[in-house]
């Protein structure tokens, strides 16, 4: 067989083809790659530019819209027509010839129109927050008397922030906050006035209306009551946490026959007792000091010149305090336990005035904050004594009174000399002995007054 066909020529030819045509196929390859490629390139900057107009007419519309700040996205916008509400708010109670009464208004904002309308003007001038203004768009926005209307729902009937918006067309969180700052600015506006200790004139007042009632030297009733805390933080519950076994604050305060709060020390936690609270109060921190007005009256020939103030049986026996007999026996004794504590009620009265005009610190307490508990119950005492002033009877007979001369106190220059007064003042106020022999004198006063009247 001959294999050399063709020979070493035709064997360089076929292999000379085949190189070609190989290289032929990658040009061509390449050449589609790069055609690929290509048409990509062209898709990809198409899309630049599609992305480029979007954004470019995004912007325009953007810049042409009138932005706000404060709003957040995905809340839900309420139209209230406050403007028609505040329309008619002030018709229904606060015009010339309004729709409802004075008893009625009376009844629902717990103190008379003028009265009202002296904390909205005082109110408004010491905070620009309850002055009405209007928004980014112009439009008017809630008015001062619906801030505080919606405010003075929630103290007198003590209901929830979101409640008031169904009539007042407020929202809970404006409410809440204006509740704020209402009880802040009373406290800021008032309390030097509605919330001081007695002056001279008030101690020589205190002191005839006491003798009147057959307690020379009487300043008031003592007395503390407890506030349910609903809201108060975990880790403080046990602290708080008082014979109910809730959290409770206490209130202790001072008041005189017409239901006047002189004194109010608010914040200590439940778990505390009526000792422990007088020992942490300023009920006697002028007395002490020497800066108090001075208190002077006269039981059976015998001057005293420190007042004192009728309690129960749990305070302790200090000169300054009067408490009832637990187990009277005798005429004479029973006659001064049940003169004690019918006087003494005037405190426990107080607290249910108190709470039943401010249902708010009747129910439990929803606030988180203690320094807002703190003004909202500072607030509402301040508005008791308001209450109180604007609906006195002065015509009444145990008004009678003198006015006292202003006094003059003499304060040492010596520090050492006003401490050691300052000592024997403290030991006086907490003198046992002096507290019992003024109970002996006092019921032997009751009995001769009462003998008297008799014959």
């Amino acid at each position: 067989m001959n294999f050399n066909v063709g020979g070493p020529s035709h064997l360089q030819y076929s292999i000379s083809s085949s190189s070609s045509d190989s290289e032929n196929d990658d040009e061509v390859r390449f050449l589609n790659h790069l055609q690929g490629f290509d048409t990509q390139a062209e898709v990809i900057t198409r899309m630049c530019d599609n992305n480029n107009r979007l954004w470019a007419h995004y912007i325009a519309q953007q810049n042409n819209q009138v932005t706000h700040g404060g709003s957040i996205p995905g809340h839900i916008v309420i139209n209230r027509d406050r403007e028609n509400a505040d329309r008619n708010l002030f018709t229904d109670y606060f015009a010339e010839n309004p729709r409802y009464p004075d008893s009625m208004f009376r009844r629902r904002f717990r103190m008379g129109r003028s009265l009202f309308l002296r904390i909205f003007n005082a109110v408004a001038e010491h905070d620009n927050y309850f002055m009405q203004r209007r928004d980014g768009l112009g439009r008017l926005g809630l008015s001062g008397l619906q801030k505080m209307t919606a405010v003075f729902r929630m103290l007198a009937y003590g209901i929830a922030a979101d409640a008031t918006d169904e009539y007042i067309k407020i929202g809970e969180s404006t409410a809440i906050q204006s509740l704020k700052k209402f009880c802040r600015a009373v406290v800021e506006v008032f309390v030097e006035q509605y919330l001081r200790s007695p002056n001279a004139n008030d101690v020589a007042r205190l002191l005839h209306i006491g003798k009147r009632r057959g307690f020379p030297g009487m300043l008031g009733s003592l007395d503390c009551m407890h506030w349910k805390w609903k809201n108060c933080p975990t880790a403080w519950a046990g602290q708080y946490a008082g014979r109910s076994g809730s959290p409770t604050i206490i209130l202790e305060a001072v008041v005189d026959y017409d239901l006047w709060i002189w004194h109010a020390y608010f914040g200590l936690p439940g778990s505390n007792n009526d000792i422990n609270v007088l020992e942490a109060s300023h009920l006697f921190a002028n007395l002490a000091e020497g800066i108090a007005p001075p208190a002077h009256y006269v039981i059976q020939g015998k001057e005293y010149n420190m007042g004192y103030y009728l309690a129960d049986g749990i305070y302790p026996k200090w000169s300054t305090l009067v408490q009832s007999i637990h187990d009277p026996r005798g005429p004479k004794k029973k006659l001064f336990a049940m003169k004690q504590e019918g006087c003494r009620k005037d405190v426990e009265r107080a607290f249910g005035v108190l709470q039943s005009r401010f249902a708010i610190v009747e129910g439990p307490a929803r606030f988180w904050n203690k320094n807002v508990l703190h003004d909202i119950m500072t607030a509402c005492i301040i508005m008791h004594n308001m209450i109180i002033e604007d609906e006195r009877d002065v015509d009444a007979a145990i008004e009678d009174w003198m006015e006292a001369p202003t006094p003059e106190v003499e304060i040492a220059v010596d520090e050492n000399t006003r401490f050691q007064e300052f000592l024997a003042r403290h030991r006086q106020i907490k003198d046992r002995e002096a507290h019992i022999a003024l109970r002996n004198t006092l019921i032997d006063h009751l009995w001769e007054e009462y003998t008297n009247s008799e014959n």
